[in-house]
């Protein structure tokens, strides 16, 4: 195999606990929930599917199904769609959404699994591409933890205007490597979406959306793949 592309979050990072991600935001504004009431809001946002790299929505309210299924394919829709359904949450502050919202995008809101380092050092020399459904700029978060040596090209959905699974994407993404998609490895979490590759003729391997202490190696038989 020629290169390797790689989903980011739920392949390569995972975001933090919505219960986490609450309690930073409540700190960082100076604002306070007892504890029952801290976890009933988190348990709330995470039925709403409000955290983007966490949970789906339980249940997708109709007025916003137009908007969710094209959420990725810029800044703005993505923004749109998750504070949205923050929204739906009653919180202390209302300003609240919106912090919610910029604090995912934060690299200490992000964490990568414990063999990420190590298969992304040891694939570097055959090209390595990051392929994402996102509506924000991640690689702040390959820089802050050590990891953006090792990717050599980051194609991300808000920037072309296309989502997974449109084969588009990854086409930009082996152009980007100089490699024949069927020389190429596609690692990601979501067969819907990260299973378009197979489309341009490239391998598709996938791993499970854990959380990162439950998932410590589950990357490293991409290593036998390219070999």
């Amino acid at each position: 195999m020629a290169a390797v592309l790689f989903d980011f979050s739920g392949t390569l990072f995972r975001v933090e606990s919505t219960e986490s991600w609450l309690r930073a935001v409540l700190d960082e504004r100076g604002a306070t929930l007892s504890g029952p009431e801290l976890a009933e809001a988190a348990r709330a946002l995470e039925a709403a599917g409000a955290l983007p790299g966490g949970a789906v929505p339980v249940e997708l309210p109709a007025d916003l199904a137009g908007l969710w299924a094209v959420r990725d394919e810029s800044a703005e829709l993505h923004r749109a769609a998750y504070t949205w359904l923050s929204r739906r949450v009653a919180l202390p502050d209302p300003g609240l959404h919106d912090a919610l919202y910029e604090r995912h995008m934060s690299p200490a809101a992000w964490s990568p699994y414990p063999d990420a380092g190590t298969v992304l050092r040891t694939l570097r020399e055959r090209g390595v591409g990051v392929v994402s459904n996102i509506g924000w700029d991640l690689r702040p978060v390959f820089r802050e933890h050590g990891l953006d040596p090792y990717a050599d090209a980051y194609v991300l959905s808000y920037e072309h205007g296309v989502q997974k699974p449109d084969p588009r994407l990854f086409s930009v993404a082996c152009e980007a490597l100089g490699a024949d998609p069927r020389q190429v490895v596609m690692v990601g979490d979501s067969r819907a979406a990260d299973g378009g590759a197979a489309a341009l003729g490239c391998r598709v391997h996938f791993v499970d959306h854990l959380p990162v202490a439950h998932r410590p190696d589950a990357l490293l038989p991409v290593l036998d793949l390219v070999r």
